[in-house]
């Protein structure tokens, strides 16, 4: 709605007072919203909290408490406890006693108990949404109209999910405790996120809330326990941050769910590292707005409202960054400065407002610096004069132009009312714009050309892009990122794999490792053995000895030597050296990774039929030397021809497997509450390292990089530590079978040695390995530097020639990162 920039007070002025002068002034009068109820029922507990655990509130002595504020008077609102390790044990006892017997519901009573839940957030929905924006200092018309609601959502829509568990989900099983830990921005919502998949798919949980803002969850596990559900199911503790972390490392917690900064993200996959809990990390944005010439500015600009100042800007997928082509971008940021005069600021529950204070004064200190920074730097900040109320921790909207790409402001995440701009002449540019950051969660894209927004929207690394929109959200669309964004979905189908295991698969305990990391792929290069490698064979009854094999590395579609031109000895069970590979080194990873980064591109947009054929073709070379990969294999390895036949045969059947989920695993369209399309894609992951096990050497190795390649990844594989020699006969099958050079890279030497250059790359995107437990521990530690995706087992040996373990959905699943896409309409029957 256009009007001047009203005055934020409490009341309107004599002046505008009457009829005629509002329709003078067009001034907006306050709408407040009660808070008595909420006041009640803070008052109701003598404004004091202790955790909820087991359906009861526990109020251990001896505790600090940490006071909350509200955000825009500053009052207390209430005191809450500083819990301690053993509220931790005790909410965890709870929570795995609750777990016996919650998991073992039939599908139809726990979704009956979701929906209990849903209807009684319905009940209480407008005290929901006053403690929420009381405690956290957003309007009460975005907690009442969007928070809420979505709660409301994804509890109906996971009691689905809980209904059809056993059709839909019938490999997997419930993973068990799940450590649920939700920042300030939005308290309830996220919280929802992780609790709805988690007890639709038989888990209970234990959740600590923001230190900031710690309310609204209270309030909801009271909510939980008068909807009828179990002691135990859902526990709430409070304390700050390293009480989550100790809830996060606590033995009997097995999956921990996060939001929250890449900082913490990246400390939670270190603290865990090793020890078998599933970690699924949602993390911070620098989301870009795309906007070309060929976009309706008017709507744009109400977009750019939407994406940036929405929640005062302290929203992970928050459009931070605006990109636009430079023909509108004068007349673009005209219209945004505009628009941001007729923004109000106000008590959050004036349900007038469009924007309500910052969650903290060290928050809003922060935002200040940044923009600080920005202005030494040269930058132009515009900024509303006169727009802040008097009182509370305000900070207004702010728009930054003039700015370089290497900028602070555009590169780091600032959580706060700011908005940076940046120009772009041709859409490859500002793809390379808007890919020109660390994050990968969301972006937007703004044209009326359809064909234009579907490829950018295609081109642009982030987990959820919206056309001609920003900052949708919906239960039956996964949310999640790539890169410093994190990995895992909050949402969907695809949501609920974060929350479940392999049915056939126990929970990974391992002993703790207690080496030192650093020791880990600590190498010396071979040297020459007495024990001969070469064969002999007759030549017009003379024994004389066979031409020498020399098995060099294999990247970039060409064999290579190593780069220290050192080699390793093979040997056969009797420890006699078989043959020579070549060991290679960190500067061979390197190249193979380049490679496989300059493969990437052209194989990733190959259409899938020609992957499978690929794949196919690879089945039919392998038959064609049949015989003689299994004699060789028998005779080094000391096992019967007749076994490695059959690794033989089951590798053929494997890449026939794998070639038919070429073209079958591509997506769909979720059903959203969008009037439009939701489009699922399953996106290739990237580059991705592996490092195979020493079990069934051939199998293994085509188990591993069969699924990787037919969705689209390039990989870089280290075969079998004890018989190379089965993955290096792959050389011909790949170069008689069309396979692109970079696609598939294998770098033999020390399995550890090479595993530990590989796992630190910083430019692969995810990394399997199949190995020992300490080896394990450090690739999961190390990932944290740049939050690559890890698939690890810890030691535990898996059955390759099973179905069950050597292929399926988990394969499927670790190949591939969602992304979604929101396409509205409204043309035809807009009105």
């Amino acid at each position: 709605m256009a009007a001047t920039r009203p005055n934020n007070t409490s009341s309107l002025s004599t002046e505008t007072n009457s009829v005629a002068g509002i329709f003078d002034t067009m001034s907006y009068g306050p709408a407040p919203e009660t808070e008595n109820a909420a006041q009640a029922w803070i008052e109701k507990h003598k404004r004091s909290f202790g955790h909820f655990i087991d359906n009861k509130w526990v109020k251990p002595v001896g505790r600090k408490t940490y006071t909350s504020k509200s955000p825009v008077t500053g009052e207390v609102l209430s005191e809450t406890i500083q819990g301690e390790e053993e509220d931790i044990e005790l909410a965890v006892s709870a929570a795995r006693k609750a777990f016996q017997s919650w998991s073992k519901l039939s599908c139809d009573v726990r979704a009956r108990y979701l929906y209990s839940i849903a209807r009684h957030v319905q009940k209480h929905s407008r005290l929901l949404s006053v403690v929420e924006a009381l405690d956290n200092g957003k309007s009460i018309r975005e907690t009442r109209d969007c928070d809420i609601p979505l709660v409301v959502r994804h509890f109906y829509h996971h009691a689905g999910w809980a209904e059809l568990m056993d059709s839909e989900m019938s490999n997997w099983k419930p993973v068990g405790v799940v450590g649920a830990i939700v920042p300030w921005n939005f308290p309830l919502m996220l919280l929802t996120w992780k609790v709805c998949p988690a007890l639709a798919m038989g888990n209970t949980v234990v959740l600590k809330p923001a230190t900031y803002t710690r309310l609204s969850a209270l309030l909801f596990a009271e909510i939980c326990a008068e909807a009828g559900l179990p002691p135990g199911v859902f526990n709430v503790v409070t304390g700050n941050g390293a009480f989550g972390s100790k809830l996060a490392i606590h033995k009997q917690v097995d999956k921990v769910a996060f939001t929250g900064s890449t900082q913490v993200g990246q400390i939670l996959r270190k603290l865990t590292a090793g020890s078998g809990k599933k970690l699924s990390l949602e993390l911070g944005g620098k989301s870009p707005v795309v906007v070309f010439e060929s976009a309706d500015l008017d709507s744009t600009v109400e977009g750019i409202v939407d994406a940036i100042w929405f929640n005062q800007g302290q929203v992970c997928s928050a459009g931070s960054r605006l990109i636009v082509q430079e023909t509108v971008l004068e007349e673009l940021v005209d219209k945004l400065k505009e628009r941001m005069k007729h923004l109000r600021l106000g008590h959050s529950l004036d349900k007038a407002i469009d924007m309500g204070p910052i969650v903290d004064p060290s928050q809003k200190k922060s935002i200040s610096d940044y923009v600080e920074r920005a202005r030494k730097e040269g930058a132009e900040v515009y900024q509303v004069p006169g727009c802040l109320p008097k009182e509370g921790c305000y900070y207004p909207p702010t728009l930054i132009t003039k700015v370089q790409t290497s900028s602070v402001v555009v590169m780091e995440e600032i959580f706060g009312p700011v908005l940076v701009v940046l120009a772009f002449r041709t859409a490859k540019e500002a793809i390379a714009l808007g890919n020109n950051t660390n994050y990968g969660l969301a972006a937007s894209v703004w044209t009326e050309n359809v064909s234009l927004a579907m490829e950018v929207a295609l081109s642009l690394k982030a987990g959820a892009v919206w056309i001609n929109a920003h900052n949708m959200f919906d239960a039956a669309a996964g949310f999640g990122g790539y890169k410093h964004s994190g990995y895992g979905r909050d949402g969907g189908k695809e949501g609920l794999y974060e929350y479940v295991s392999p049915a056939w698969q126990d929970r990974p305990c391992p002993q703790p490792v207690e080496d030192d990391l650093k020791t880990f792929g600590v190498a010396v290069p071979s040297t020459p053995s007495n024990s001969a490698s070469t064969d002999f064979i007759k030549v017009d009854g003379v024994s004389v000895p066979s031409i020498d094999h020399t098995y060099k590395l294999y990247y970039g579609g060409a064999q290579k030597r190593p780069d220290g031109n050192y080699s390793r000895s093979v040997r056969n069970v009797s420890g006699e050296v078989v043959t020579l590979v070549a060991d290679g080194n960190r500067k061979d990873i390197r190249n193979a990774v380049e490679a496989a980064h300059k493969a990437a591109p052209g194989w990733g947009k190959r259409a899938a039929h020609n992957r499978a054929q690929i794949v196919y073709y690879m089945a039919e070379n392998l038959e064609l030397r049949r015989d003689e990969v299994a004699k060789r294999m028998s005779l080094a390895r000391g096992r019967t021809l007749e076994e490695t036949l059959k690794e033989v045969d089951l590798a053929i059947r494997r890449l026939f497997y794998w070639g038919a989920y070429a073209d079958k695993f591509g997506g769909t369209v979720q059903e959203t509450l969008l009037y439009g399309a939701t489009v699922k894609i399953h996106e290739p992951v990237g580059v991705i390292g592996i490092a195979c096990p020493s079990q069934h050497p051939l199998l293994s190795f085509v188990s591993l990089f069969a699924p990787a390649v037919v969705r689209g990844n390039t990989v870089v594989v280290i075969p079998s530590d004890e018989y190379p020699v089965a993955a290096l006969d792959f050389y011909q099958v790949f170069e008689t079978s069309d396979l692109p050079a970079g696609v598939v890279n294998i770098i033999t030497g020390d399995h550890s040695h090479l595993t530990k250059y590989l796992a630190e790359h910083q430019d692969i995107q995810a990394m399997w390995y199949f190995g020992t437990a300490f080896g394990s521990k450090y690739v999961e530690h190390i990932s944290a530097e740049n939050l690559k995706r890890t698939w690890v087992d810890y030691g535990i040996v898996r059955d390759w020639t099973s179905k069950e373990q050597g292929q399926g959905e988990e394969f499927l699943y670790q190949s591939t990162q969602v992304k979604n896409v929101w396409i509205p309409m409204g043309e035809t029957f807009a009105n």
